[in-house]
């Protein structure tokens, strides 16, 4: 046996990791337990100025807030850090894996070409959607089968929105719509109306959740033949049930079974 310990090469190196967090909907007791723990060991924060915002300062923790569609640079600065050593917590509103910075990461992972990158300690930490977290104060409108919907065109085309309203609308699925409306997009939710109206009937059940588990939280629910395209902004979640959803007392809810209607 040759050599001294002391002289042996050992691997000191910090391990840098990059956790994909959801914060939930707002509210503060919605924020796993999880969630807490992996930013109370971060050494950086990246996300969406609104959801950086969330996160307490303290010594040693550094916060990247960027502006919105900018997400896969945002995701690309923290897989950097993280190669670097750095502990990354990249945060997203309600779970990341919806319509949210998961998918942002893994998509500048792929773009990056760095092998190197691929050693590195990635984990998605779920969250709390603001979809489900309006289902539950509504009561159980996503009781059976469900679709969730982006309704915003900006990483898709508008045609491609339609088609998948109406398919899902003749399926039977409830459907949960995230972004209905807009001011750059204020009259497609109109038309998504109409195409509901058109593949779900106009007696079906839908609900406007704004701002659900914030302060100033309403929940508000009429028939699709009832409702207008001013119910719904950016910080309303949309439910649309399917035939056999109803109302019981202040309630809504989708029963567990389904009808075949051929």
């Amino acid at each position: 046996m040759t050599g001294n310990l002391k002289d042996r090469p050992t691997d000191t190196a910090p391990k840098g990791w990059v956790k994909i967090l959801g914060l939930g909907p707002g509210d503060e007791s919605m924020v796993t337990a999880q969630v807490q723990e992996v930013i109370a060991e971060a050494t950086d924060v990246v996300g969406y100025i609104p959801y950086v915002k969330r996160i307490p300062e303290r010594p040693g923790l550094t916060l990247h807030a960027t502006d919105n569609r900018v997400e896969v640079e945002r995701a690309t600065h923290a897989l950097e850090m993280a190669a670097q050593g750095k502990r990354v917590a990249v945060v997203s509103s309600g779970d990341p894996g919806v319509f949210a910075m998961a998918s942002a990461v893994f998509e500048a992972l792929e773009l990056a070409d760095q092998p190197s990158w691929l050693e590195l300690d990635i984990q998605v930490l779920p969250g709390i959607t603001a979809m489900l977290a309006a289902s539950a104060r509504i009561g159980a409108p996503m009781g059976h089968d469900f679709a969730a919907i982006n309704l915003s065109d900006n990483l898709k085309p508008w045609s491609l929105i339609e088609k998948r309203l109406r398919l899902a609308g003749e399926a039977g699925f409830a459907m949960g719509f995230y972004n209905p409306r807009s001011k750059s997009r204020p009259h497609q939710f109109a038309r998504a109306l109409e195409i509901l109206r058109e593949a779900c009937g106009g007696e079906t059940l839908i609900s406007f959740a704004r701002d659900v588990s914030k302060p100033g939280e309403t929940i508000t629910t009429v028939t699709l033949n009832e409702a207008t395209e001013e119910m719904a902004d950016m910080r309303t979640v949309v439910i649309v049930g399917n035939k056999d959803t109803r109302r019981i007392g202040p309630h809504v809810y989708t029963p567990r079974y389904a009808r075949d209607e051929g």
